[in-house]
């Protein structure tokens, strides 16, 4: 039976069309290999790539990638709203269909090795992959950004598992399996950094907040407004309904209100039908009966999602 993998890698870089057309080539020059989303924000000036395919395949691809990757980003004139640390700042690896954690897990580290070979660029690695507890949360490897990454390795607490010195270009790397994660954003009308800074406070595990949110705030210039911005990383633990309500009922305290909200690359099925649930009125995910189409236009209706339909679902390409 064929194997699925699922590879999101992150590039420091947004609005570069011709550089981005290097960086994603190698994706798009292998038939057993398919770029499925390409999500670019100039506030963040970084891009969420989506790839999915046979696993020796898109872990070849994704080399040849960051080599593209090197040639055209250079962090030491890099600035966002996201924090990075490297020109190709993660890599994860999630098994989709007929593989384990435990093949993917070997997978990250092939692939986190041929990178190191393939290009200098210290690698981590990170969440299931981690050798060492400090490795497995990305905001503790990612703290300092590329700024302080070269005076942090230098502490062999932080020693990355394959190199050791900052690239002068392109910082450092992390590689890893995890499993599915849902990047999701919160749109509010305000422009004002610390309504969207306090919220995040409210939601995040590490300020007090619900076990599986990290959260923080964004800045989106060009829209006039901020974003609560966050991973949830175990939608069946913190659901993501539960922590979009709740975002709204903090807003209000400051007179704020939600607007809208987008996930950034793809999301599952089981994800979506546990939030049409809720607004459904159904006990359980499993109750929702409902074609993909008609529980998108139920989600995307709810949680008032730009930018959202089938082509953003994990199984729409692997049905």
């Amino acid at each position: 039976m064929n194997k699925i993998v699922e590879c999101v890698p992150n590039y420091s870089i947004s609005n570069e069309p011709e550089k981005m057309a290097r960086i994603l080539a190698p994706f798009q020059n292998n038939e057993l290999v398919r770029l499925v989303n390409v999500e670019e924000d100039p506030s963040y000036n970084r891009s969420v790539v989506t790839v999915i395919g046979e696993p020796d395949e898109v872990k070849k691809a994704m080399v040849l990638s960051c080599q593209e990757a090197l040639q055209v980003i250079d962090m030491n004139h890099h600035h966002g709203e996201h924090k990075r640390m490297g020109a190709i700042d993660v890599i994860p690896f999630i098994p989709i269909k007929n593989m384990t954690l435990e093949e993917t897990i070997a997978l990250s580290e092939e692939c986190a090795k041929e990178i190191n070979e393939a290009t200098d660029i210290p690698v981590f690695l990170y969440n299931l992959s981690a050798k060492r507890e400090q490795c497995r949360n990305l905001p503790d490897i990612r703290k300092g950004e590329f700024e302080g990454m070269k005076e942090k390795l230098k502490d062999p607490f932080w020693k990355p598992d394959f190199g050791s010195e900052v690239h002068p270009t392109a910082g450092v790397s992390a590689v890893g399996c995890r499993p599915l994660l849902v990047a999701f954003n919160i749109d509010l009308n305000t422009n004002d950094r610390k309504i969207a800074s306090a919220i995040a406070k409210y939601i995040r595990f590490s300020s007090g907040g619900y076990r599986y949110i990290q959260a923080g705030p964004a800045s989106l210039e060009d829209k006039g407004i901020v974003q609560v911005t966050m991973n949830v990383t175990d939608y069946q633990k913190t659901a993501v309904y539960r922590v979009f309500e709740t975002v709204k009922m903090e807003a209000k305290r400051f007179d704020v209100e939600v607007i809208g909200s987008e996930f950034v690359g793809l999301v599952n099925l089981d994800c979506l039908k546990d939030i049409a649930a809720y607004y459904l009125k159904k006990p359980h995910a499993q109750d929702v009966d409902l074609s993909l189409e008609e529980v998108v236009d139920v989600v995307s209706e709810k949680l008032m999602l730009h930018g959202f339909s089938e082509e953003k679902v994990i199984e729409y390409y692997v049905r």
